[in-house]
């Protein structure tokens, strides 16, 4: 499998291999720890980072160099043009074949990224139930006629766990559109914290940093970015059809640089606008990574971080 590429064909598992997850916020050294951490354990890093599946999109992503890398192979980096969208489904089924091909070849998969749905669709039980537009719009059309209340009352009888928690009216829809194609409750699909055997063994550790901190490497990290030529990159971008892709065109820092690009937003407000999205990203990281009891925290600033999460693995191997 080419380094940077999706796989194409599952390969055998070697199960004694972990699986090792780098999580945490944006902009506190994941990627750093994860090409050191392949460079002490035998590995390859596999990016659940979900703009970096995106060719073009580097200065904006913070995408690792060639240089940066190390020699160390990475996987799932510039899979996709930025006029496609992937699933996280796709996701989890493109990263669980790159774990088995790294493992098959006798080294360590390393997983490194702050899209918090992405690691869990990877490492845990997660399953995606089907769609059908027409049972969709069927179910639609019986909710227009029908009424809200009729359709909960249906949902309670085969899912009274969903219909106690049915937000808005697309959520009903799913949840019945789900029990119609499936035979099953849509509460029964809802992830849980357990590895998958496709991942099995995992070691999760993840990185915190003073939120002060955190802060002014955010702001730094942007205001680096347009520096480097995050505008020109958008633009080169916009050219190959940025605006077509709904993922893509999205994420953060480029929505506000296409707003530049026609003529919405003065530069200096949009780095703002990143600045505080960014922000507002990183907290969102940290309340989802925080909420997982088998992460293993490390000061990110420490001296010896690399040192403690090598501990950390060889901890959990010895303890399995």
């Amino acid at each position: 499998m080419a380094g940077t590429s999706a796989p194409s064909q599952p390969a055998p598992r070697r199960t004694g291999l972990p699986v090792v997850a780098v999580v945490g916020a944006t902009a506190t050294g994941k990627s750093a720890l994860a090409v050191g951490l392949a460079q002490r354990l035998n590995g390859e890093v596999v990016n659940a980072d979900a703009l970096q599946f995106y060719r073009g999109m580097d200065v904006g992503t913070a995408k690792v160099t060639e240089d940066e890398r190390g020699g160390v192979p990475h996987h799932l980096l510039d899979v996709l043009d930025v006029t496609e969208d992937v699933s996280v489904a796709q996701f989890q089924h493109w990263a669980r074949m790159a774990f088995a091909d790294v493992r098959s070849r006798g080294r360590t998969p390393i997983l490194a990224g702050g899209s918090g749905l992405y690691v869990r669709a990877a490492l845990d039980e997660l399953e995606f139930p089907p769609t059908d537009p027409a049972v969709r719009a069927e179910i639609e059309s019986e909710l227009a006629e029908q009424g809200r209340d009729a359709l909960v009352a249906r949902l309670a009888a085969v899912d009274p766990e969903a219909a106690g928690n049915v937000a808005d009216e697309r959520r009903l829809v799913r949840a019945l559109e789900v029990h119609r194609l499936t035979g099953r409750p849509f509460s029964s699909f809802m992830p849980v914290r357990r590895v998958h055997p496709a991942a099995a063994p995992v070691v999760q550790i993840g990185l915190t940093i003073d939120r002060a901190v955190l802060h002014a490497r955010i702001e730094a990290r942007v205001h680096a970015m347009v520096e480097a030529g995050l505008l020109e990159e958008v633009r080169r971008l916009d050219a190959a059809g940025l605006r077509r892709g709904r993922t893509a065109s999205a994420g953060i820092g480029y929505a506000p640089m296409l707003g530049v690009i026609d003529g919405q937003l003065s530069l200096d407000d949009a780095v703002q606008q990143t600045i505080v999205a960014t922000r507002r990203f990183a907290r969102r990281q940290q309340t989802w990574f925080r909420a997982d009891p088998r992460v293993h925290w490390i000061d990110a600033l420490a001296d010896d971080v690399l040192e403690r999460a090598v501990e950390i693995v060889a901890t959990a191997n010895r303890d399995r």
